[in-house]
């Protein structure tokens, strides 16, 4: 009975990954009206919000697009920086709201920035004080587990409004400059729907690894 939400996790996230690449690869063949690439296209996005503090660099890989606020720069895989597909500009100006996002002092933004490195910790905690509340018999130090988990799917939760609101401002941007039909547009909005889908693919899998703890200390 414990392995049940642990089998229907790891069906939740190989479908929202599969979902997102088989996506991105779709759009990642189609070519762009404009012929923008996709650090064309973020470095547009950026100067529309006056923004010219940004790095934009390549990274190696797939799908390994991301927004390091630390260093204030935007990272794009080989199929994003230099491709002019839909996908590539699409994922390109998701990361660019995050830094946009940044500069604006998003309010989640900073609650996620507040938090992380204390979930990091949180998250190595848990899984240590449930290990040694199953191998001791103590139901306490699982609950504390427990506890410090919950820390981990706040943080998940908060990111939720992080990526679809970076995602909002990516489209919004794309439909009110007019570098893209109505068409393009709304294949940009599918694809990134699709990866923000990950994301609450994560909370669910999290949510369903709450209720095995939590059933693992109930029968202890």
């Amino acid at each position: 009975m414990y392995w049940i939400p642990v089998i229907i996790s790891v069906l939740i996230t190989l479908i929202a990954s599969a979902h997102v690449r088989m996506t991105f690869s779709k759009y990642k063949k189609v070519a762009n009206s404009r012929g923008l690439t996709g650090a064309e296209a973020a470095r547009q996005m950026l100067m529309s919000h006056g923004i010219y503090n940004v790095t934009i660099e390549p990274i190696p890989g797939s799908l390994t697009d991301h927004y390091d606020p630390s260093t204030n720069t935007i990272r794009l895989s080989e199929d994003v920086f230099n491709v002019a597909s839909v996908a590539a500009v699409g994922i390109a100006m998701h990361e660019a709201g995050h830094a946009v996002q940044h500069a604006e002092g998003y309010t989640p933004v900073r609650i996620r920035s507040a938090i992380v490195k204390s979930t990091n910790v949180s998250s190595w905690i848990s899984y240590f004080f449930v290990l040694f509340g199953i191998i001791c018999s103590a139901p306490n130090l699982i609950t504390l587990g427990i506890i410090a988990f919950c820390a981990v799917i706040f943080f998940q939760l908060v990111t939720l409004p992080v990526e679809f609101n970076a995602s909002a401002r990516a489209v919004n941007d794309l439909r009110n400059s007019g570098m893209f039909s109505n068409e393009e547009v709304s294949c940009t909005k599918e694809m990134l729907n699709a990866a923000a889908m990950t994301y609450v693919a994560a909370v669910a899998v999290s949510l369903l690894h709450l209720l095995r703890l939590l059933a693992i200390r109930n029968r202890r």
